[in-house]
């Protein structure tokens, strides 16, 4: 029985029936006959979390766009779904021609989140494919390619996936359909197909161990962006159109591990961005659209951005939504662009509540910024913001952590004299920090269970002490991330080869769908940690020497170890490095324009 008349059997008995049958506006769908190559693209999470996705959207776009390979989308169903799927014995399949994934070439994941490799391995095993590359050898099975930005740390997958595409797709997705299709035309034996793609730029095959050096583009200008995305059937969690405004960040925020291996830093161009802006919103309907970058006030025509923008935007009753905003850069003039977006709260990052803090991980930002960022949101009408914290940074002590309840006071009384004559609402997010390969933080540590719940504590506390107790106030709420959840996402971060066994038995034990609360499930990881005799507070609390071999050294992702190692020692010095903008670190990437601006008006880099 075809898998289309056993959907038709099942799917009035799933929540959220549309996420299963394709046919979106905009889904490109190829007769297998037609093309050389096919390609399922899996996001290993559930539908409405995948369509949101900026990556995800390119690089379809992009295959779709050459007549001679096509490329379908895949998402992990609901666990209602994936039991009747079961049941009834229908594979996991895509959604443009609902054929199953083991049928395809190529089946390639983006790797977005660890919490997400237990999906991973669960969407091959519902494809019917043999989890192991090992076990993959013998057969013709489809193969397994893995990308984004977790795979800057390929050793915890490398068991379970045939190459990596270390860093920016387009250009080496095209070499690396290319090499396949070639392959395929000459029936290569499949050691021959991992020799050719390890001499791929940015392609890692784990079976032919290969040093690689993160892919790039110079001008993303040039580069390529769809004029059309695919539009959902159920409302995606971010559900509106999204332009790509620069690559890469300025700052060197120590802790952000996309703001080290996004590097260089590149801008679009204002003509560049309308283009794709009105493409996108007159091919999709969408009347809302998103500037999407690490920090898109850091764009060196921010003003003029909004201002073109702006027209286009406001003659066609299309919302504008900048949800990277820098503290520092906020203004009157970015206020008056956002205003209209249906929102009612403002979002920042101080990360630290003192200076002393936030100039160990090098936010470049300072209580007067805060305030000030805050005072022209109040001004403006705003009674609603959303701050983000970490507890646990290096360094960090009690006084910090009092410094977070201090600042929300101080904007508290702020509001009060500037802020419209409505209450005001401060809801303050607490993560704990994980420290991510690449960055100058990876050799840190992560704080203990047990010091983490006394640092919440001691805020609970102090919140309490002045009158906004959480939970209870209706000024102040306080939100924090699940240590157990953060401590596994750190072991995988942060973990080496041995993590494969332990994935592998989280996976069989019934760990699926990790970064969602109502799936994840501490004690079956700590049971599968166990299992494979891998200690796991060990692997993601313990310190790591700057000498030691660490499980991502193979990866080149083009900023220099000696850079992380010496922005780690100013870390502990308090020191500062100024962004890019001001003053070239001498990080290592090579072909930054900001870099050769900076050496040429100065000889030097640093």
């Amino acid at each position: 029985m075809q898998i289309r008349t056993k959907l038709e059997e099942i799917l009035l008995k799933v929540q959220r029936p549309a996420r299963y049958i394709g046919g979106e506006l905009n889904t490109v769908v190829k007769p297998r006959e037609s093309v050389a190559l096919r390609t399922a693209f899996c996001f290993p999470d559930v539908y409405e979390i995948g369509m949101s996705h900026l990556g995800a959207k390119i690089l379809y776009s992009l295959i779709n766009s050459l007549a001679e390979y096509s490329c379908e989308r895949v998402f992990m169903p609901s666990a209602d779904m994936e039991q009747l799927m079961q049941e009834n014995e229908i594979p996991l399949y895509t959604l443009e021609s609902l054929h199953p994934l083991r049928e395809f070439d190529i089946v390639a994941f983006t790797l977005q989140y660890e919490l997400s490799y237990t999906t991973v391995l669960a969407m091959l095993d519902l494809a019917g494919i043999p989890l192991r590359r090992a076990e993959r050898e013998n057969g013709d099975w489809p193969l397994i390619i893995a990308g984004g930005p977790c795979a800057c740390n390929p050793a915890p997958l490398e068991e379970f996936i045939d190459a990596f595409v270390i860093g920016e797709g387009e250009e080496v997705t095209l070499e690396l359909l290319d090499t396949i299709a070639e392959c395929k035309k000459h029936s290569c034996l499949l050691d021959e197909v991992y020799t050719k793609l390890s001499q791929i730029d940015g392609v890692f095959t784990p079976s032919k161990p290969n040093k690689v050096v993160r892919r790039t583009i110079t001008d993303v200008d040039e580069i390529f962006f769809p004029g059309a995305f695919v539009v959902p059937f159920v409302e995606a969690v971010h559900d509106r159109a999204v332009t790509e405004v620069l690559r890469g960040c300025i700052r060197g925020c120590r802790f952000c591990q996309a703001g080290f291996i996004c590097r260089p830093y590149r801008e679009k161009s204002v003509s560049k961005i309308l283009a794709e802006t009105r493409a996108l919103c007159e091919s999709t309907g969408y009347d809302e659209v998103s500037l999407c970058s690490l920090s898109t006030s850091d764009h060196s025509r921010v003003e003029e951005l909004l201002s073109t923008l702006g027209v286009y935007t406001d003659e066609n009753n299309i919302n504008l939504a900048m949800p990277s905003l820098r503290i520092d850069k906020f203004s009157d003039g970015i206020l008056e662009r956002i205003k209209s977006v249906r929102k009612s709260t403002l979002t920042f990052a101080p990360e630290a509540g003192t200076q002393r803090l936030r100039d160990v991980i090098n936010k470049n930002i300072t209580e007067e910024n805060i305030l000030d960022g805050c005072r022209i949101a109040f001004a403006g009408g705003y009674s609603a913001v959303k701050l983000y914290f970490m507890l646990g940074l290096p360094t960090e002590t009690d006084d910090d952590i009092a410094g977070i309840a201090d600042l929300v006071c101080k904007l508290m009384k702020l509001y009060k004299q500037v802020g419209p004559k409505r209450g005001i609402s401060v809801s303050i997010s607490l993560a704990t920090f994980v420290p991510k390969p690449h960055t100058p933080f990876q050799f840190e540590p992560m704080i203990s269970r047990s010091e983490s719940d006394r640092r919440q504590r001691l805020l609970f506390d102090l919140f309490e002490a002045a009158g906004h107790k959480p939970g209870k106030s209706r000024k102040v709420k306080l939100s924090r991330s699940d240590y157990n959840s953060a401590l596994i996402e750190a072991a995988l971060a942060r973990g080496g080869r041995e993590l494969g066994a332990v994935i592998h038995a989280a996976f069989k034990g019934g760990c699926k769908l990790d970064s969602w609360g109502d799936f994840f499930d501490f004690a079956k990881w700590e049971a599968a940690f166990e299992s494979r005799h891998v200690d796991l507070v060990d692997t993601a609390t313990r310190s790591r020497a700057y000498d030691e071999q660490l499980p991502w050294d193979n990866i080149d992702t083009l900023v220099s170890k000696d850079y992380l190692v010496r922005e780690n020692s100013l870390a502990h010095e308090g020191k500062t490095t100024p962004n890019c903008r001001e003053k070239c670190s001498g990080c290592g990437v090579q072909n930054c324009k900001l870099k050769e601006v900076y050496i040429k008006e100065n000889g030097r880099e640093n």
